[in-house]
């Protein structure tokens, strides 16, 4: 039980034209950083592990943009991500 009450996560989501950066959309410790997981999982949002970052945006607070001093952090998980959409296969609208 000790490993779930230090289990934190944090979800970011980015409007291009409407945000500046990313913006904190869910955040939590314990069974609701857990629970953030599971819907990741389910939605097929692709997860990253970066402990120290998701105990950051946790710290920020759910709704804020990320400041300029986590735009590189963020940048990893952004490269991350891109690099998931171009391993994944191409479904019918890409046949």
């Amino acid at each position: 039980m000790d490993d779930l009450r230090k289990e934190v996560a944090a979800a970011l989501r980015y409007e291009a034209g409407k945000n500046g950066a990313p913006v904190v959309v869910a955040a939590g410790r314990g069974l609701k950083a857990k629970k953030i997981k599971e819907i990741a999982e389910q939605a097929g949002v692709p997860v990253y592990q970066d402990e120290a970052l998701a105990r950051t945006l946790h710290d920020l607070g759910i709704g804020v943009e990320i400041p300029p001093r986590l735009y590189q952090a963020v940048a990893r998980i952004l490269v991350f991500v891109a690099g998931l959409d171009r391993k994944a296969p191409a479904g019918p609208a890409g046949s």
